[in-house]
């Protein structure tokens, strides 16, 4: 092969099948596509060894994808009940599955999952390294967290998150800057201890060019992670998630060099007047790099809901330069999501995506709106199931309250506007009495 990662491909011209596809997909240009790839403005996620993906396009001028989690874990080990939610998740138009397990048979779930799933898979490698060597944080080595991440590139894993960020100098910023919430990240608080523990660099850090090797070999865009995201809306935008940012943009050059793809994750929970600036900052401080956020959560106040304020932030996020947002599901912060808590979570995460491509002139997004609303306006009750965004939920709200006239709902009755309106533009006659 003339090239080993997608990032390569463009830099030397080459329009590879997956390029090809996303132009596809996102109606266009396919050479306009390979200069956004070859200069780190999109990322297209392929590992070389993922034969059933669909490939998806992150970045710049493409429309905003979502990220859904799910993985097993101690309390939750049901490899095939995971599976159930991977299809409906892809059923469901998700771009991508995150894989976040941390116990038990995490490889045979991985296995599975990159045998079905046509959307991007990602790992966090650091959980599963918990699971796998089954001993201590502390005693892990650089090397073993290094071999879990080959062993994830190699399973045909397409992006990872790995909190590079997390060196030194910032762990010295986070002791000096108190938060209310520490850090909330899983992967940056294990890291953290790794650290403290053992008084060493961050092993993702120190060894950051052997990391990109294996990236390069395999085409693994590496999603460089927030360990300091904020988890509250007192911490956000503070020095300590800043700094990390500054040296995320300095691991995304060092990629580039190598060809490898990156994506860059961002907060977090964060007020909504602070969300354009983050947005703006993040693809300054890192070159325009596509950015993947989760929420970002707009209030603290709503366990149960988040998927609501995860949804406010994320279309807010994206109109602003966001390019991935992860979804939150109701569950969030209570417990391992249901497949109805999943679903919930898709949906809020797609409307703040769609929301998002219409407020950016997304090529296509506003089509989908204008349909709708003609098939309001013709008060066309199957053409309107047939576009909603959950099909099954509009059909059978409808069923659940049926109307004496079938060109009416039992909201307005006869004197829906827009019956009234068809009527009297139509020269109909008109009885509003019953």
């Amino acid at each position: 092969m003339m090239y080993s990662t997608q990032m390569e491909a463009a830099k030397k011209g080459i329009v590879t099948k997956e390029i090809k596809r996303v132009a596809e997909k996102e109606k266009i240009d396919e050479k306009v596509l390979m200069e956004l790839v070859a200069t780190g403005k999109v990322a297209i996620p392929a590992n070389k060894n993922h034969k059933m993906l669909d490939p998806e396009g992150v970045g710049k001028g493409l429309s905003t994808k979502i990220n859904v989690n799910l993985g097993i874990s101690r309390d939750c080990a049901d490899v095939d009940k995971e599976m159930e939610k991977v299809k409906t998740a892809i059923d469901m138009k998700a771009h991508a599955i995150m894989d976040l397990s941390s116990y038990g048979k995490t490889h045979e779930f991985r296995e599975r999952l990159v045998q079905t799933s046509t959307a991007m898979i990602g790992t966090v490698p650091i959980y599963d390294a918990m699971g796998f060597y089954d001993r201590d944080i502390k005693d892990i080595t650089p090397k073993e967290f290094l071999d879990v991440v080959k062993k994830h590139a190699e399973d045909g894993v397409d992006f990872m998150t790995i909190h590079a960020g997390l060196n030194r100098e910032t762990v010295e910023i986070f002791k000096r800057n108190k938060r209310l919430t520490n850090i909330v990240s899983r992967g940056g608080s294990l890291l953290y201890a790794w650290m403290e523990l053992n008084n060493r660099e961050n092993p993702f850090y120190e060894y950051y060019d052997q990391l990109l090797d294996i990236c390069r070999e395999y085409d693994v865009t590496l999603s460089l992670g927030d360990a300091l995201r904020p988890g509250s809306i007192n911490d956000s935008t503070d020095i300590c998630q800043i700094k990390e940012l500054m040296t995320l943009g300095e691991l995304t050059l060092r990629a580039w060099e190598k060809d490898v793809q990156i994506i860059i994750e961002g907060p977090g929970h964060m007020s909504i007047d602070e969300i354009e600036a983050n947005m703006i900052l993040q693809k300054k401080l890192c070159h325009g790099a596509p950015f993947y956020v989760l929420g970002p959560i707009v209030t603290d106040i709503a366990p149960g809901y988040d998927h609501i304020t995860s949804a406010i932030g994320g279309a807010i996020a994206a109109t602003h330069g966001a390019d991935f947002l992860c979804y939150v599901t109701p569950a969030e912060h209570l417990r391992l999501p249901t497949l109805d808590d999943m679903k919930e979570g898709i949906i809020a995460s797609r409307i703040a995506a769609h929301a998002a491509d219409i407020a950016k002139n997304v090529k296509g997004a506003r089509d989908w709106d204008n349909e709708m609303s003609k098939a309001r306006k013709e008060i066309d009750w199957n053409k309107m199931f047939d576009l909603a965004l959950d099909s099954e939920k509009a059909k059978r709200y409808r069923e659940e309250s049926s109307p004496e006239h079938e060109d009416s709902c039992t909201m307005c009755g006869k004197i829906c506007a827009m019956r009234t309106m068809n009527k009297v533009m139509a020269n109909e006659s008109l009885t509003l009495s019953e």
